[in-house]
């Protein structure tokens, strides 16, 4: 249902985009100079004092006024309330948190971690892939023992027809406790996504490969691949890689940088 990773490079598109984690001239004027005219004439008058005086005397009323509401009329600042400037800004909005279950799939961490990744994931996406070989490391590395992270499937079925069959594999290593050496495995493309190369894989790992086999052949492990997408495509999921950090989606393999600033925010309590 997603298209891959929205990050620099275009996203691989396979169903319109639903997800709101809720995820981007005057013209001239001129001005004409005005023409320069000549003053007009002006006529002298000549006025009695007395005239003068009684042409002052609203004036003198009205300044007076003036002057006695400056000194007397104002509010004294205490009752005149003026709100801070952080009273004045808008308050931010509360984040959007999804449900997001971890179901029975693998999960890589502590369980008491604080912080949980939940992936939606396709192992023939190529951000998904580089997500895993760049970003994940640095996590791990800073975050030890407080992030541990879910892998839930999310093959684009349209654009690539490895992803199912490499995510079924996946599974059935999962069968016999190898679930993330296999993954790892799988997104090093070391022998491409083949059915050849999930055997091979297998076999490199000292699988029972006859348990393994059975596994692939009986289907069962594409079953729980579907219903990891069919959630994942009522959830609103549009693009691989999707995660959940304690439930606030980030679409896309994006850079160690914004999962650290998240991560310190919700471990700092900073997130409503």
């Amino acid at each position: 249902m997603m298209t891959e990773e929205q990050t620099t490079p275009q996203d691989e598109s396979e169903i319109p985009q639903e997800l709101d984690p809720e995820l981007q001239d005057h013209p001239e004027t001129e001005v004409e100079a005005s023409k320069t005219e000549e003053p007009p004439q002006v006529n002298t008058l000549t006025f009695k004092r007395s005239h003068v005086y009684a042409a002052l005397l609203p004036l003198a009323f009205v300044v007076g006024l003036a002057a006695g509401y400056l000194f007397w009329g104002r509010a004294t600042p205490e009752t005149v309330p003026v709100a801070a400037p952080e009273q004045a800004q808008t308050q931010p909005q509360p984040v959007q948190r999804y449900d997001v279950p971890e179901d029975d799939d693998p999960v890589l961490g502590p369980d008491e971690a604080p912080i949980t990744i939940i992936e939606f994931s396709d192992f023939e996406c190529p951000y998904c892939r580089r997500w895993h070989a760049e970003v994940w490391p640095q996590i791990q590395a800073a975050y030890p023992d407080q992030v541990r992270l879910v892998y839930r499937d999310f093959p684009l079925t349209t654009i690539h027809a490895n992803a199912t069959p490499a995510a079924a594999a996946a599974n059935c290593a999962g069968e016999q406790n190898t679930y993330w050496e296999y993954n790892e495995l799988l997104f090093s493309m070391e022998l491409g996504l083949s059915e050849s190369a999930y055997h091979q894989y297998a076999s490199d790992l000292g699988l029972d490969m006859e348990a393994f086999s059975e596994c692939l052949d009986s289907g069962r492990q594409n079953e729980e691949v579907q219903r990891d997408y069919e959630f994942a495509v009522n959830l609103g999921v549009r693009s691989t890689p999707t995660f959940f950090i304690n439930g606030i989606a980030v679409v896309g393999a994006q850079p160690f940088e914004v999962f650290q600033n998240l991560i310190d925010q919700e471990l700092a309590g900073e997130i409503p």
